[in-house]
C-alpha cells in the first residue's frame, strides 16, 4: 500500500522535537508495516534511559518487533529526521526494513550514504531502498538549532567571562556546586563563570581552547 512520506516524515519530526525538549539529539523515527499502518514512534532517548543505544530508530524498530510478535519487520518502512548511523542501519538491515526515508544528511556519521552505504553493499544479504530528502529543510534546521543552542552555553553568561575548555566543544555544560570539580577524578576542565563551576557533561578529546563568551 501507498504510503505518505511527508506525512510520516512530520510524525517523526513530531518525536524529534519531543526529544530537543528533553535535551536530547533531536531525532525522531517512525515504523509503518507492510500495509501501511504506523505501529511504532519514538526518538532518542540515550540519556533519559542511560543507554547508548537507544537511538530513535532502534527504540522504533523494537516497539514495532515487539507488536507485531516479530523481529523480522518485512515489508515495513522505517522513517526517520536524520540519516541513521551504522548501529541503526545494522538493526534495520537484521529488521529486513523495505524501505528507509530520512530527512536530513549526516555527513559525519551517516551509513546510508553518506560516510557508509549499508543500505546497497552487495556483500551483505538484505537491501533496502532509501528515499532521502523528504522535508530535508525542516529535519536540517530542528537539528542545527539544536547543537546551535549548545554551543551558545547557558543564557546567563556575562560578555567578556574567559573560560578555559578540555575537551569537545560540543559538550553540553553541567552546573556543579562552586568550586567542586566532579566526583570525576579525570576530570581536567572547570568552568569558573561568577563564582559557579561548569564542566562538559563528556570529555572525547584533548583539545584546549580559550574563548570569549558572549551573551
Amino acid at each position: 500500500m501507498p504510503v505518505d512520506v511527508y506525512h510520516l516524515m512530520k510524525e517523526a519530526l513530531y518525536e524529534a522535537e519531543k526529544a530537543a525538549a528533553q535535551g536530547e539529539v533531536p531525532v525522531g523515527a517512525v515504523v509503518v508495516d507492510a500495509g501501511g499502518k504506523v505501529v511504532a514512534r519514538a526518538h532518542n532517548s540515550p540519556r533519559a534511559l542511560k543507554d547508548p543505544t537507544a537511538h530513535a530508530e532502534i527504540l522504533a524498530l523494537r516497539e514495532a518487533a515487539a507488536l507485531l510478535g516479530n523481529y523480522r519487520l518485512t515489508g515495513s518502512t522505517l522513517v526517520v529526521t536524520v540519516e541513521p548511523c551504522l548501529m541503526c542501519m545494522g538493526a534495520a538491515l537484521h529488521a529486513r526494513v523495505a524501505r528507509l526515508v530520512f530527512g536530513t544528511f549526516d555527513p559525519k556519521g551517516g551509513a546510508a550514504g553518506s560516510l557508509y552505504d549499508l543500505a546497497h553493499d552487495f556483500r551483505l544479504n538484505h537491501r533496502i531502498e532509501v528515499v532521502s530528502g523528504v522535508e530535508e529543510e525542516a529535519c536540517r534546521r530542528l537539528i542545527q538549532g539544536f547543537f546551535r543552542s549548545r554551543r551558545k552555553g547557558p543564557v546567563d553568561m556575562r560578555r567578556g567571562t574567559e573560560v578555559v575548555v578540555t575537551g569537545s566543544t560540543r559538550n553540553r555544560l553541567v552546573p556543579l556546586e562552586a568550586g567542586h570539580v566532579g566526583s570525576n577524578p579525570t576530570l581536567s576542565a572547570i568552568y569558573l563563570i561568577n563564582s559557579n563551576s561548569y564542566r562538559p557533561d563528556c570529555l572525547s578529546t584533548t583539545k584546549r581552547i580559550t574563548n570569549k563568551i558572549s551573551g
